[in-house]
């Protein structure tokens, strides 16, 4: 996996310190069981995770803040981010068996900060927050049918956030700036990714496929 570097391996106080660190603890968080191609469950990297929480950490967007992950799936970004000082963490996912295993990953993980796992749809999340940073990788809508089904995540997040993260699809900028901008957000940074996702659905043709995303953070008025 590549990821464009950004800033400083180090942060302060008693969290996890360096991404390549955090990236270590998070490789013992387990993936889908059995994962449901029209939700496009896939397993986010543990490097990817890495990077993107440290990131929001050196920009002053984890520590004390209240951290929500939509579609947490099996919870990589929740823990990475629990492992960096929140005040509060948020999973929220969906199907219920990925959510036993993020809670069953907590325990693996050994958060410093409790994580609740909430059953609901991120589209509509039944959350009463404000003002949170919100960790996401979103479905791509890879999916015939499912196009830009990283729309309603990102719609959720304009009413909850004040800045997220959030992976898409490669090519995806043009995209995300406009709907930010309809929302009165701003994407302030943004900087890509290359991951492999290991053959895991029928329609599956090679045993891995190299995925060209992009993160974008996204400052929310």
């Amino acid at each position: 996996m590549k990821v464009h570097e950004q800033g400083s391996d180090r942060t302060g106080g008693g969290r996890v310190t360096s991404r390549r660190r955090l990236a270590s603890e998070l490789g013992v968080v387990a993936g889908f069981d059995d994962p449901r191609a029209p939700l496009e469950q896939y397993h986010t990297p543990p490097d990817l995770a890495a990077h993107i929480v440290h990131t929001a950490d050196l920009n002053g967007d984890i520590e004390d803040a209240t951290i929500v992950d939509l579609g947490c799936g099996t919870g990589m970004l929740a823990l990475g981010a629990a492992l960096r000082g929140p005040e509060r963490v948020v999973g929220v996912e969906l199907d219920p068996a990925p959510l036993a295993t993020a809670g069953a990953n907590e325990r693996r993980v050994a958060a410093r900060a409790d994580v609740e796992w909430v059953r609901g749809d991120a589209t509509r999340a039944p959350l009463c927050v404000e003002d949170a940073t919100v960790l996401m990788n979103p479905p791509f809508g890879a999916q015939d049918g499912n196009e830009h089904a990283d729309r309603g995540f990102l719609a959720t997040a304009a009413d909850i956030a004040a800045v997220s993260y959030s992976v898409h699809n490669a090519g995806s900028r043009e995209f995300v700036e406009s709907f930010v901008a309809d929302a009165g957000g701003e994407v302030t940074h943004a900087f890509a990714a290359e991951f492999d996702l290991p053959r895991q659905f029928d329609h599956h043709d090679d045993q891995t496929r190299r995925i060209d995303a992009e993160v974008f953070r996204v400052v929310w008025s």
